[in-house]
């Protein structure tokens, strides 16, 4: 697990050994989702509607970063 961006009280992380589309991950204490990284679109789960706009507008500007981590640790 690579955290990829910290923000208060939540983080962005993508996996290895993850399964299909490539997305990454947005957790805090007691919430989590995973979002894809091509249409940052929430794939299952949950997160505050204001943590969900925070991480994806710095997902919006990394989207090659998380990218290229989750084929590296999805190869």
């Amino acid at each position: 697990m690579v955290t990829m961006h910290r923000g208060p009280n939540w983080k962005v992380s993508v996996y290895g050994r993850e399964h299909g589309v490539a997305h990454f991950h947005i957790e805090g204490p007691g919430f989590r989702c995973s979002v894809e990284i091509a249409t940052l679109e929430v794939i299952v789960g949950a997160v505050p509607s204001g943590v969900l706009r925070e991480a994806l507008s710095w997902a919006r500007e990394h989207r090659a970063e998380l990218l290229a981590t989750w084929q590296e640790l999805n190869a």
